[in-house]
């Protein structure tokens, strides 16, 4: 009897990517992400709308956003964030909880979002979400991430572009 653990299964398998060019500078879109008020504008796609964002913007800070649908429904996603550069990248998941707590129950992903210099004064804007599973990756798409992400995303420009 082996105690080796089975090998994972491929990265690429279990990554969706999104990116965008937004019209606005790195700095302009990383405040978009991590300022509270800017968050509850822009990061879900309608009708569905954020309610309430908890952060704390530090490795091992809280990184919890709570939607709503539009028949009511509250959606919390609590995580933390795992690695913030200033203007340039976030790192979070929902594998654990403030203070590393592992959460209960399966984790679904590990979220990273670069933010790039494009010509012009824009951003170069890249989502990627690693999943534990490809299992977990394939009901990522059936719920709709290129959709969903990308709304949110054109939600996002729309945004940064006033600021």
């Amino acid at each position: 009897m082996s105690d080796a653990a089975p090998a994972p299964e491929p990265i690429a398998a279990r990554t969706l990517v999104l990116e965008r060019i937004l019209d606005a500078t790195p700095d302009k879109v990383f405040a978009a992400w991590t300022t509270p008020e800017l968050l509850l504008k822009w990061f879900t796609p309608k009708p569905y709308e954020t309610v309430k964002v908890d952060q704390d913007l530090r490795p091992g800070g809280r990184a919890n956003i709570t939607m709503r649908s539009p028949e009511g429904v509250e959606m919390p996603n609590p995580g933390i964030y795992l690695e913030i550069v200033p203007n340039k990248k976030l790192v979070f998941t929902d594998a654990m909880l403030e203070g590393w707590e592992p959460v209960g129950g399966m984790p679904f992903m590990v979220a990273t979002i670069t933010f790039e210099d494009a010509p012009g004064g824009k951003t170069k804007y890249t989502a990627t979400a690693k999943h534990f599973s490809i299992a977990s990756t394939k009901q990522h798409e059936a719920m709709g991430f290129h959709a969903g992400w990308g709304a949110a995303a054109d939600q996002l420009n729309e945004l940064v572009k006033t600021l």
